[in-house]
């Protein structure tokens, strides 16, 4: 099924294909300069740092939609043993961590997502199998991300605790993204990552784990297609988003065409880094009660060969 005609416009208009060369594998990543990192620096005014990341639990985000994402199993291999090949009187416990690479807090790679039979800068799809992973664009191609972050609360600009309070399946147009910056008095720059709140994560951390991944009735707020545009105007190095989907839901198209059609624009022709789950709620509050929206943020992918997510624990300091 091929995209509407107005949306492969659109994909053509903001794609980087070429931009930073015929091979490069970087994206958007190639935005996290030195003097990114310096204005994230200098965003930097108390020190106070606030942690993004969900907690990776057996009863975490996961709820089997898709199926086959696993939440962490812990296996203990080893309990307060002792080494008997080295001295001493110590114990020691090891374990065994199995989850999806996306189960949490999360940076897709640019080998997430395809379409027409390619990834991000024309990588063929077969560059991955099941015995040789993503040979190309895989999670440890992902970029250390230390550069300004910038904290777009849609709902505080809707006077809302979240954006299912003002339209379950809430979409969020460049307006929209706009308004917040206004709101947080801050000009985005090239090389600026966006943190777009929801408010969703409020349901999960409520211990509602379907209404977050579910939503009402299967509608949930989210990034649209028309803020596409505006992240490639911005060339932001990426957006990450408190919520399951990433995206808004249901679709535009009565036949599903355009589904996911932010994830397809934005990591297959823009390049650009994105990612779900990372929680805003206590970010949010420290932002609002400083009346600064701009930080240093700290977030490094796990560098997992051949992986197409990497699990991150983000950090912003204030």
């Amino acid at each position: 099924m091929a995209l509407p005609e107005h949306l492969q416009e659109l994909a053509a208009r903001v794609s980087n294909w070429g931009r930073w060369g015929d091979y490069d594998e970087l994206g958007c990543g190639n935005l996290l300069t030195p003097e990114a990192t310096r204005r994230g620096a200098e965003s930097v005014r108390s020190g106070h740092t606030v942690s993004l990341a969900a907690e990776l639990k057996l009863d975490g985000i996961q709820i089997g939609q898709p199926a086959r994402r696993l939440n962490p199993i812990i296996t203990f291999t080893t309990m307060n043993e002792r080494d008997t090949f080295a001295p001493g009187s110590w114990a020691g416990t090891d374990d065994l961590l199995t989850m999806s690479t996306c189960a949490g807090t999360h940076v897709d790679a640019l080998g997430h997502i395809s379409y027409g039979g390619q990834f991000y800068n024309g990588v063929p799809v077969d560059s991955l199998s099941a015995d040789r992973c993503a040979t190309k664009l895989g999670a440890e191609k992902l970029p250390r991300i230390v550069t300004r972050g910038v904290l777009l609360d849609i709902p505080a600009v809707k006077g809302a605790a979240g954006l299912d309070e003002v339209g379950p399946g809430y979409s969020i147009t460049g307006e929209d993204l706009d308004a917040a910056a206004e709101y947080a008095k801050v000009d985005i720059q090239p090389g600026d990552v966006v943190l777009v709140r929801t408010g969703e994560m409020r349901h999960y951390l409520a211990g509602d784990r379907n209404r977050y991944a579910l939503g009402v009735d299967y509608q949930l707020p989210g990034l649209s297609a028309y803020s596409i545009q505006w992240m490639s105007d911005k060339d932001v190095a990426g957006a990450f988003v408190d919520s399951y989907a990433y995206e808004a839901f249901p679709p535009t198209q009565a036949d599903w065409s355009d589904c996911l059609v932010v994830h397809m624009v934005q990591i297959r022709d823009m390049g650009l880094l994105q990612g779900q789950n990372w929680d805003f709620e206590e970010l949010a509050v420290a932002c609002a009660e400083r009346n600064q929206w701009d930080f240093l943020l700290s977030a490094s992918p796990e560098p997992l060969k051949g992986a197409t997510s990497a699990p991150v624990a983000p950090v912003a300091i204030l």
